[in-house]
């Protein structure tokens, strides 16, 4: 199965050998899954209903598996020009000496300092333009496992734009801004019961 997967589409491949603390970055990972839409540039993919796998017999890969029997929950035809980086990363509290989950913005200048935010508090900000016309719609793709100043493992969020999303009718539009949304107010209301250790 895994071999079919990594044929059809290598972004659902995850490589994490640059990942030194392995065993944490799969645990922290594992929380979020089917938490986040996962995107495949690749095949212009959206898949919002999947597993996690590490495979033993592939080293150090983190395999996504969508729900082979939920086709409904895969959206396709995606411009991949709608989904754009964005600096913003989950990372784990004790990152900073603090408890829970935090956001952080990463700059390309080093010089600038983020202030990291709590991470519901950020949730929520997030949430209230939900329904605005350019709602903030984290998604995540190969590569966005990493780890944060070569220390813990944390999760880098790309944003999906629902205005370069032309090639779809607004039902699916609103569709995908639906399931986004619905999967952050989870990820809001159970975050703070996550094991970061």
């Amino acid at each position: 199965m895994n071999t079919a997967v990594r044929q059809q589409n290598s972004d659902l491949v995850w490589n994490l050998e640059k990942i030194n603390q392995h065993k944490r970055a799969m645990s922290f990972v594992k929380q979020f899954e089917n938490r986040f839409c996962v995107f495949s540039s690749s095949v212009r993919q959206l898949y919002t209903n999947y597993s996690i796998f590490f495979p033993e017999e592939a080293h150090r890969q983190m395999v996504i598996l969508p729900d082979p029997y939920a086709f409904h929950d895969t959206f396709s035809y995606l411009n991949p020009d709608a989904v754009s980086s964005t600096g913003l990363h989950v990372i784990p509290g004790n990152l900073i000496g603090k408890q829970g989950l935090y956001l952080v913005i990463s700059h390309k200048d080093k010089k600038v300092r983020s202030v990291p935010i709590p991470f519901q508090e950020g949730m929520r900000q997030i949430l209230r333009r939900s329904n605005s016309d350019d709602p903030f719609l984290p998604v995540l793709m190969k590569g966005d496992l990493r780890e944060f100043n070569d220390k813990l493992p944390c999760l880098h969020l790309h944003r999906l734009r629902l205005k370069e999303l032309t090639g779809l009718s607004s039902l699916e539009r609103e569709s995908i801004r639906t399931v986004i949304t619905d999967k952050l107010m989870d990820l809001y209301q159970q975050s703070s019961t996550f094991n970061l250790n």
